[in-house]
């Protein structure tokens, strides 16, 4: 049978059109959605002010039963408007919607904790991520996971336009990949398991299959810290190279990646608004120092193992004066401070082919050149007074044949938190876990 004749329809009334979109749009009849942002009531007219994932749109509401719908609307209604655009200097985009008709979607059956519309969210951290599925919702909220999303775009193309395959890994693991002491124990259908801290021995072992690898993965680690620096679970963000020379191959990757990150989000200019980022110094070339000498600029006694936050802070500080840098790489740890895959440094085994990334005087990136012979990786194990055999699904690959390779790691959390200036980096989670909190 032939389709019967469908009515005629308004399609320019009828399609979404996006805040954003609405000054091209320009004048004429239009339809939008959103949430209810913000209801100002006057004598003669109401004006209701719109939000949708890509700003916000002014209605001018005339009509007696059109106000009568939007008064009992609470803030955060959904809901549809057909009418009218026009041009209003005055209105966001330069465009306000009138003669506006109002149709409810879904209905707010119980208030919102807190004021979305105002500019800022003046809350305290607890009541920050309580409510976090309304003050997520709020656009300077959103603008810092706009950025995430963006510099994790960044990473993934820089690390793609080197050649990198980007691969997944398991989370639930038969062994502790560094400290047992800091592992989430589960019961995997009867036998013994963990939570992942580290997708290290597998990245590794695809440095055999495809030379350049990277994950993007959730990580675990069950350590006891209550600061504003460490999540139980968070983003990492790994990368493995494979045929280097030393730890400044690794290096030079890391910082082509970062760079490609903040090129990624200088791209959301709304978003860097939004969030109030000021966006770092980047030169092409990071200033990079040794351990011991870092420790002699800081004024550390030299046997010091590793670097306080306060010396951190302090080579932050060099980098920026001294290099016009917000970024600096400290090589050469003391190998007692590193896992016992790291590659000792060649003229002096005390010290190490490692690195940390600083950003902003705070820890970013941790990575550096790995050994690759088996034999090392045996001398290696049992200079730790442990057993070879117990590390054999570790070991298996490099009994095969590996290449020079290294790599590193770091948190997206992390990254986020000290680009946009956070004070703790569960502001940067979307939904923190930590000793304390495991809702929502």
């Amino acid at each position: 049978m032939p389709e019967r004749d469908q009515p005629e329809r308004d399609q320019a009334a009828d399609v979404r059109t996006m805040a954003a979109d609405l000054p091209a749009h320009g004048e004429g009849a239009v339809s939008v959605s959103g949430w209810i942002h913000r209801r100002r009531r006057l004598k003669a007219v109401d004006f209701l002010i719109l939000r949708d994932r890509t700003g916000l749109i002014q209605i001018v509401v005339g009509d007696d039963h059109q106000r009568a719908v939007l008064a009992d609307l609470p803030e955060e209604s959904v809901v549809r408007v057909d009418g009218t655009a026009v041009r209003h200097e005055a209105a966001p985009g330069g465009i306000e919607i009138t003669e506006p008709t109002i149709t409810v979607l879904s209905a707010v059956s119980e208030p919102v904790a807190v004021e979305l519309w105002r500019p800022h969210l003046d809350l305290q951290l607890a009541t920050l991520l309580d409510h976090a599925d309304v003050t997520l919702r709020h656009p300077a909220r959103r603008a810092v996971f706009t950025l995430s999303a963006a510099a994790l775009a960044g990473y993934r193309a820089a690390l793609t336009r080197q050649g990198f395959t980007e691969i997944s890994t398991p989370k639930i693991v038969a062994n502790a990949t560094e400290s047992g002491a800091n592992v989430f124990g589960i019961d995997y259908f009867g036998a013994e398991a963990f939570l992942a801290q580290s997708p290290q021995f597998y990245k590794q072992t695809m440095v055999g299959v495809f030379e350049r690898v990277f994950e993007v993965g959730h990580v675990f680690r069950a350590e006891p810290h209550d600061t504003v620096r460490h999540l139980a679970e968070y983003t990492s963000l790994d990368a493995e190279m494979g045929f280097i020379a030393d730890h400044r191959d690794v290096m030079a990757v890391a910082t082509d990646v970062v760079h490609g990150m903040l090129a990624a989000v200088a791209a959301q200019p709304e978003s860097v608004t939004a969030a109030a980022v000021t966006m770092p110094m980047a030169p092409p070339t990071f200033p990079s120092i040794h351990f011991s000498d870092a420790l002699g600029l800081v004024g550390a006694p030299p046997d010091e193992p590793d670097l306080a936050p306060d010396h951190e802070r302090a080579l932050g500080e060099w980098g920026r004066s001294e290099h016009g840098s917000d970024f600096v790489f400290v090589y050469g740890y003391p190998m007692r401070k590193r896992p016992f895959y790291t590659h000792p440094q060649p003229d002096d085994p005390r010290w190490s082919n490692s690195f940390d990334l600083l950003f902003r005087g705070l820890e970013l990136v941790t990575g550096g050149q790995r050994l690759s012979r088996h034999e090392d990786y045996v001398r290696a194990i049992e200079a730790r007074g442990e057993r070879p055999e117990d590390y054999a699904s570790y070991l298996a690959p490099f009994r095969h044949g590996m290449p020079p390779h290294g790599g590193f790691a770091f948190g997206l959390e992390r990254f986020v938190a000290r680009l946009v200036g956070l004070d703790n980096v569960r502001e940067a989670t979307l939904f923190p876990r930590d000793l304390h909190r495991l809702t929502p």
